[in-house]
Formats: structure tokens, C-alpha cells, sequence
């Protein structure tokens, strides 16, 4: 006799009805499971977003959880530029030459790219003149006096290449002075006489690297947290209501740079040959990263492992990337150029083209190396005012959306720098011809292939050593 004939139809219903109530839960556990680092970010941006704008003061108290996130990510900048430059350098060859050819077509890049920026930026303030109308009046040039203080002078520029002290560069996070350390450091390892000190070092360094993208790997599983804390943070503080007394700048600046990308980004990607899906496959997520978190240097580990992913070669990006970073603002100067003239139709200042083309060409010196410095785009723009006698009560009508304007041009900044990469590896003839991106996210090694590794690393080394008690 069949069992189930006699089975409990009562709890057989129930059992039913428990299944069609638990299937949407088992339904959204399973999908949950399969989405990515990249969708949570979207969702913790709309988080972000409602709670800065519907709980501000809540939004703004929660502002350490993004601050603990950029020092996680900032304590990753100087190991990993220094490490894989040095790589990168080093650990390809002692062809000299071939540095300085880099170095050399890189500044040529930058020059170009970031003159066109400060162009478009004049192009667009003087068609739209986000300026007229507004009023400075009742507004303080305080702001922008204490800021206009600060030393922009050729030879103060030139002291920020070379660091007092190396740890001093490290701890301040000055990529310029790690670069530069970096630099020396690759010359003088390259011209090492005995090899296996050259090995060594250079294998140690290229271990310190991939262990610091496993480390990225694990700080950008806490990203969705810090980025939506900093974004509620952001509107909490400023509120998106001031962006409507200054939203003709804010929309003006959006519009520039977007114009930029597509105007002179756009045709130097088509004329490189840079495959376009792929590349914005790997740039998509340090682009998010950076608008959310108005800070380049968060998208800087996520940025160089998706373009060596996509094929771009270790010692291309480990150089141009971080120096772009110090020379090649294309949002930060394009900013400077509309944020100057905007000054001069704010203050009904007579302003002609031969002044804005030679405040073009100031800006154009005053904005490298600036990167590192606190509000930097803000002391550049202030001593700029000041130097062609226009209202410095602009600042203060800035600031207050200041820090909305801050995301795009530090996210046009990366994008940038990005495309600059992979256009001095097309220019280098050094990137494959297919390039691909396998995923967007960052992947953690299991400890199944951590012990796999580990094992045939050890193998290899036990192997290496009775060659060399043969010989």
C-alpha cells in the first residue's frame, strides 16, 4: 500500500501554501545572489540621494562612514603606485630610451588634451553666461582672499615634484612626489650590475602589487556603504535646493563637460582606435566611484586593475595613469576657464577674449600639480581672480555648490586619464588588437586557489633550489 495515500492532506496544503509564500523570498535570495559590486552601487546612490534629501540631519552624521572609506582606499595609493611603476619600469627591460619616449608623448598628451579642455570651457560660458544676472552685493570676499593666499608660483610648483622625505609623500598621499620617487627608483634598479638583486626586488615588488589589488578587492566591498553615505552627506549639507539660485552654472559646467567628452574625447578614442564597449566596460566603474565619491584618488586601484585587465600594459598605466592625475585635469580645467569668465559677467567686469585666452594660458601652468592640495581647483581659481582683478566675492557664490560641481569635473578627471592610458598604448603600439574585459568587478582568490598558488609557488621555489645545489 502506497504511504503517501495515507498522508496528512492538511498538512500537505499547508506545506503548499508556505511554498507559494516563500517562493518571492527564494526568488529575490537567488537573484540577490547573482547581482554585482556595480548594482550595488547604483542602489546605495539612490539611497544616498533619498536620504540626504528626505533626512538631512541624519545624512550629515553619518558623513564618517564615507570619511572611513576614502582612508581605506587613500592607504592603498602609495604601495600600489609604487609598486607597480617600479614593475612596470624595471621589471620590462633597461631600455632607458623607451621611458623617456613615454614620459615624453604622455606631457604631449596632457598639453593638448587639457588646452582643449580650458577652450571648451570658454566656448561654453561665453554662449550661455551662467554670470549675468547674478548678484554680489551682499557677498564676502573673505572666502576668496584667504584662499588667493596660497603660493602659486613657478617655484613653489616645481618644490612639489621632489618630496623632503619619501614617508612624508607617502603619508600625504602626494602622487606627483610617489611618482617621481618611483621614477628614480626604476633608473637605479635598472642599472644594477647583478642580476638577482634586480630579480629580487623587482619580483618582491610585483608580489606587493598583486597583493594590493587583492586588498582593493576587499576594500571595495565596503564602496556601496561609503558611497552612499558621502552622497546623503553631500545633499544633507548643501541641499539640492541651492542648485536651483545657481543652476545655470551648475547646468552650464554639466553641459561643458560633457560637450568636452564628446567634442574632443569622443574623436581622439575614434582616431586611437580605442575600442569603445570594452573601454567603457572598464572605466564604468571607477567613473561611478569618482562622481559619488568627488574623489579621484577612491577610483584610482579600481581604475589601473580593469585597464590591465582590458589589456593595457602594466608599466603604461602604472605611469601615465597616476601622473595624469598631477597633469592632466581636462575637468578641473575646464572648470577653471567657465569659473573665471563667470566671475567677470557676475561682477559685470569687461572681460575680452585676449584676457580670457591669456588667463587660459596662466591656468594652464597654475593647475599642474595641484591635485593633492585640499580645495585645490578653489586656491587656483582665487589666485586667478586676483591676478586679473576680478570680484573675489565669486568664490563665496561657489562654494555653496561647489561641492556639486566637484563630482563631475573629478569624474571627467579619471575618465580622462583613463582614455589617456590606453591612447599612449595605441600610440606606444604595446595594445592588442582585441582587447576585452572579463568583469567589471573585482574578484577576491578563493582560499582554494590562494593554497593552489601557494603550493606550486613553494614547489617551484623547493625545485629552483636543488638546481642550484646541483650546480
Amino acid at each position: 500500500m502506497d504511504i503517501s495515500e495515507h498522508s496528512n492532506p492538511k498538512q500537505s496544503t499547508f506545506k503548499t501554501i508556505v511554498g507559494y509564500i516563500l517562493f518571492p523570498f527564494r526568488f529575490c535570495l537567488k537573484w540577490l545572489g547573482k547581482t554585482n559590486l556595480t548594482f550595488w552601487i547604483v542602489v546605495s546612490v539612490i539611497v544616498g540621494i533619498l536620504l540626504g534629501k528626505f533626512a538631512p540631519e541624519f545624512s550629515v552624521k553619518i558623513k564618517p562612514l564615507a570619511d572611513l572609506f576614502l582612508s581605506m582606499v587613500k592607504c592603498l595609493v602609495t604601495p600600489l603606485i609604487f609598486s607597480t611603476l617600479v614593475v612596470g619600469i624595471a621589471g620590462h627591460g633597461d631600455d632607458l630610451k623607451a621611458v623617456g619616449r613615454l614620459a615624453l608623448k604622455s606631457f604631449i598628451y596632457f598639453e593638448f588634451v587639457t588646452t582643449m579642455a580650458l577652450a571648451v570651457g570658454l566656448l561654453f560660458v561665453n554662449v550661455l553666461k551662467p554670470g549675468v544676472g547674478v548678484n554680489l552685493s551682499n557677498v564676502s570676499t573673505e572666502e576668496g582672499e584667504s584662499l588667493a593666499d596660497h603660493d602659486m608660483s613657478w617655484e613653489a610648483e616645481l618644490k612639489k615634484i621632489v618630496p623632503n622625505s619619501f614617508f612624508m609623500a607617502a603619508a600625504n598621499n602626494e602622487v606627483l612626489q610617489i611618482v617621481f620617487c618611483a621614477l628614480v627608483f626604476s633608473v637605479a634598479l635598472i642599472q644594477i650590475k647583478v642580476r638577482k638583486h634586480r630579480v629580487t626586488m623587482v619580483a618582491f615588488l610585483d608580489s606587493l602589487a598583486a597583493t594590493m589589488f587583492n586588498v582593493t578587492a576587499i576594500v571595495m566591498l565596503y564602496a556601496p556603504i561609503g558611497i552612499g553615505a558621502a552622497l546623503a552627506a553631500t545633499i544633507g549639507k548643501n541641499g539640492l535646493e541651492v542648485l536651483i539660485n545657481l543652476g545655470k552654472l551648475v547646468g552650464c559646467l554639466y553641459g561643458a563637460l560633457i560637450g568636452f567628452m564628446v567634442m574632443v574625447l569622443l574623436p581622439i578614442a575614434l582616431l586611437a582606435k580605442v575600442p569603445i564597449m570594452p573601454f567603457l566596460r572598464a572605466v564604468g566603474g571607477p567613473f561611478l566611484l569618482s562622481f559619488t565619491t568627488a574623489s579621484s584618488e577612491a577610483a584610482l586601484p579600481i581604475a589601473m586593475e580593469n585597464l590591465e585587465k582590458m589589456g593595457v600594459p602594466k608599466k603604461i598605466v602604472a605611469f601615465v595613469l597616476p601622473a595624469g592625475y598631477s597633469f592632466n585635469l581636462d575637468g578641473t580645467t575646464l572648470y577653471l576657464s567657465l569659473a573665471g569668465v563667470f566671475a567677470a559677467q557676475a561682477g559685470n567686469v569687461d572681460f575680452p577674449l585676449g584676457k580670457q585666452i591669456l588667463m587660459m594660458v596662466t591656468l594652464i601652468l597654475t593647475s599642474k600639480g595641484v591635485a593633492a592640495i585640499p580645495r585645490a581647483s578653489l586656491i587656483v581659481l582665487s589666485a586667478a581672480l586676483e591676478q586679473f582683478d576680478l570680484p573675489l566675492e565669486t568664490i563665496a557664490v561657489i562654494m555653496g555648490v561647489d561641492a556639486f560641481m566637484d563630482m563631475a569635473r573629478t569624474s571627467v578627471n579619471v575618465f580622462g586619464n583613463c582614455l589617456a592610458s590606453v591612447v599612449i598604448a595605441r600610440w606606444e603600439g604595446e595594445f592588442p588588437a582585441k582587447p576585452s574585459l572579463e568583469s567589471d568587478d573585482l574578484s577576491i582568490t578563493s582560499a582554494e586557489e590562494l593554497e593552489a598558488n601557494t603550493s606550486q609557488d613553494l614547489d617551484q621555489v623547493k625545485a629552483d633550489s636543488h638546481e642550484k645545489f646541483r650546480h
